[in-house]
């Protein structure tokens, strides 16, 4: 069985990078010496969908940054340099990798937070801030997580003399960390910038074709599945949520790290302290637990019991992706799209209401694309297969319809 774990994929030197991105790093090299005497801070944005190696490139970054600052010779020397990511899970992997990577150290790492609010205190200034899924970064104040700024992006702009970060807004999964291109632009224009897209799908073995029905589904848009959905890539829909279980089971039997996860929207019924979801076929399992342990979610054997979410999922490549689509998603027949019914909403958190938008009209969109954000970071976690099952029967025997004409 390969080695599944995240710490291999992401580490430096650990597997060549394309091209494209080995152009990039040095790229944002060249950017970072030419801004870090400057008196103004730099931003430098990474733009990418799920897949697209958006990590890879930013590890490989900080781990030549920290050899430069550790030579003498560099003009990186001595320079004071901070990898951020507002996401615990993700974080745990970047922190496992710091221990055995010379000159790069478990302080490196830090949630946003953290960073801001120890700056402060030290009345300090960093040099380079690199900072991984940036679309999680805090765009309002949130006094559960220490936080009293208007933006956390605007905030580390304050402390630091470049920052370097990735962007993608389809993943933007709570309307506290709500961002779109209109918000990045408006703070990025008030510094030295420069940006770069990534296009190239590193991840998954899915064709473009397949991808693009992704996409458009995770838009509410239902296309016909494309004639060669399942070459090269296994790609399945499910009659029922017990029959796709198995099939992950046994996926998870030949080449681990394969998970069932879930989009939010099931009422909580705690059985023996925990939240199950129950579903057609007996399917009946426990949404993820709280994880006080070092080792990702993703990555501990017994998590094949339990159910993802993107709180323990996002950032995160699997093998095989079962993905349930929970009561909260529903086909509209006159339309023929796949719409969002916020009155079965269980996830509060997620779509919190914000002080910034007060037309009803705008929030209600806003709440409605985060939830299908959730859709299109589930969707493509798998490398190398993903498996769907709907809860609405409407939707269900579409995405059935259209399966069964591949065959």
């Amino acid at each position: 069985m390969a080695n599944n774990t995240a710490t291999t994929k992401l580490a430096p030197n650990q597997h060549k990078l394309s091209p494209e991105q080995q152009a990039l790093v040095q790229r944002i090299m060249q950017f970072t010496q030419h801004h870090l005497t400057r008196s103004n801070p730099a931003i430098f944005t990474i733009n990418g969908d799920c897949g697209t190696g958006k990590s890879v490139i930013l590890s490989q970054l900080f781990y030549e940054l920290q050899q430069a600052a550790h030579n003498e010779h560099s003009q990186f020397s001595g320079t004071k340099n901070y990898f951020l990511v507002n996401h615990p899970e993700v974080l745990k992997v970047y922190k496992q990798m710091a221990g055995p990577e010379q000159n790069v150290l478990k302080k490196n790492f830090l949630r946003p937070t953290s960073f801001i609010n120890q700056l402060h205190k030290r009345h300090e200034r960093a040099d380079v801030v690199v900072i991984d899924e940036a679309h999680l970064l805090l765009s309002q104040p949130d006094h559960y997580n220490n936080f009293y700024g208007d933006n956390q992006l605007t905030e580390i702009l304050k402390l630091s003399r470049v920052v370097i970060c990735v962007f993608d807004f389809h993943q933007v999964i709570q309307t506290k960390n709500y961002w779109d291109q209109e918000m990045l632009s408006q703070i990025v224009a008030h510094y030295p910038h420069a940006e770069y897209d990534l296009t190239h799908q590193f991840r998954m073995t899915a064709g473009p074709e397949l991808i693009h029905w992704m996409d458009a589904f995770s838009a509410g848009e239902l296309l016909p599945l494309p004639a060669n959905a399942r070459q090269d890539y296994d790609f399945r829909i499910y009659a029922d949520a017990e029959s796709m279980r198995q099939a992950i089971v046994q996926r998870n039997r030949e080449v681990g790290l394969s998970r069932i996860v879930a989009t939010t929207g099931y009422p909580s019924t705690l059985d023996g302290g925990k939240h199950y979801i129950h579903e057609t076929g007996g399917f009946h399992m426990p949404w993820d637990q709280y994880n006080y342990t070092q080792t990702p979610w993703v990555e501990i054997p017994e998590t094949i019991n339990e159910v993802g979410s993107i709180y323990t999922c996002q950032g995160f490549d699997l093998n095989y992706v079962g993905l349930i689509l929970s009561p909260l998603l529903y086909l509209d027949p006159a339309e023929h799209r796949i719409k969002v019914d916020l009155s079965k909403k269980t996830n509060n958190e997620m779509i919190k209401r914000r002080t910034d938008v007060t037309d009803p009209a705008q929030f209600t969109r806003m709440k409605h694309q985060i939830i299908l954000n959730s859709v299109n970071v589930l969707l493509k976690r798998g490398i190398h297969g993903a498996y769907l099952y709907a809860h609405d029967p409407e939707l269900r025997k579409a995405l059935l319809q259209s399966y069964h004409s591949l065959n």
